[in-house]
């Protein structure tokens, strides 16, 4: 989430993905304030126009909010409430009007204090560094950027190669230049990249890319024992051991570890872990909760603002929490596990 500090009332903020929107939600409170673009459809008032057809104009309204909630579950945010300011004298004040958030969408919250739970909500999205994953072969390249726990996949790249059997005019360095491209149009300045694959392509392939300069060298890193290109390559990358090395200080890497944790503990039969919202809930009365990672069926299944309430509750007692979705595999694991699991800091009975 990219944040700008107004003055100590109001924060700027354009979200960029599912973990910010939620994060917003957390944050957004009924009586806060929120100021964004928006489209009004106004009625015409000229001789000769049709009184059922209106001008639909773009506005800046401020709104005192009402309600708040996640549209489409984390892929946008319905911020409804009543229209105090407008850029247009047009627009009534005093009327009722939603935004709908999208990522890369920016908003100004303004509140008559921030509590530093609040505070830390928005700063811990801006802390995130991205990794940008290349799977590549001589054949095709899978190219993703895993930004927290979300995975954004960009479409198959295809070199064209006619294989082993086949005699053609093949260039190789056109292919790299194609894929090299492709990952400029989402790499970052703090992003890794992590390049993988079978055989030497991948060597090829990175070396190629630091000539350009455009990526530092530091920035680059080529990992071995991955013997696929493509999406496929990408998602064995995720679900190995090698991405909880070389990415241990990501996300991604922290909630896998947790649910592998989580796993062990149930063939032992311990009591210090939770699954589902009923234990979760349970265990977080007794202090006892130590990590949480959540997907959205958890949302799903319940009353949105209950489980808001909980995660906030949560983050007060110190828990660390975790999100996930379904753009990795993780993400299905802890739905399939009841949308919510924990570990404990103690063995508790339910």
């Amino acid at each position: 989430m990219i944040i700008k500090v107004i003055d100590e009332n109001s924060i700027s903020v354009i979200p960029e993905d599912s973990e910010d929107l939620l994060n917003l939600r957390r944050v957004i409170k009924k009586n806060d304030r929120v100021v964004g673009d928006t489209t009004r459809v106004l009625k015409q008032d000229k001789d000769y126009s049709r009184p059922d057809k209106g001008e639909r104009i773009k506005v800046r309204i401020s709104l005192m909010i009402e309600k708040i909630s996640l549209d489409d579950v984390l892929d946008r945010l319905r911020i409804g409430g009543t229209i105090f300011e407008s850029s247009n004298e047009s627009v009534p004040h005093g009327s009722h009007h939603s935004f709908i958030l999208k990522f890369n969408d920016g908003i100004t919250i303004s509140k008559k204090k921030w509590s530093l739970a609040e505070k830390k909500l928005l700063e811990s999205s801006n802390e995130q560094m991205g990794f940008v994953m290349v799977a590549i072969d001589t054949s095709d390249s899978g190219i993703a950027r895993l930004r927290g726990t979300h995975l954004e996949f960009m479409p198959n790249i295809y070199s064209g190669s006619g294989g082993k059997r086949y005699k053609t005019n093949f260039n190789i360095e056109k292919f790299f230049e194609k894929v090299h491209q492709a990952i400029l149009t989402i790499f970052k300045k703090e992003d890794v990249v992590i390049i993988f694959g079978p055989g030497e392509t991948k060597k090829r392939f990175a070396n190629f890319i630091e000539k350009s300069q455009k990526i530092q060298k530091s920035k680059i890193q080529v990992v071995e024992g991955i013997d696929s290109g493509g999406e496929d390559g990408i998602y064995i990358f995720t679900k190995s051991k090698t991405m909880q090395e070389i990415m241990s200080d990501s996300k991604l890497a922290k909630v896998s570890s947790i649910i592998d944790e989580v796993m062990v503990l149930a063939n032992q039969k311990s009591k210090k872990f939770t699954m589902g919202h009923n234990e979760t809930f349970h265990a977080n009365k007794l202090g006892a909760v130590e990590s949480v990672v959540f997907s959205d069926k958890i949302i799903q299944d319940n009353d949105e603002q209950e489980i808001m309430d909980f995660l906030n509750e949560l983050e007060n007692n110190g828990v660390k929490i975790y999100s996930v979705d379904s753009s990795t595999d993780i993400g299905l694991r802890v739905t399939g596990l009841g949308g919510i699991v924990s570990l404990l800091r103690y063995s508790i009975e339910y």
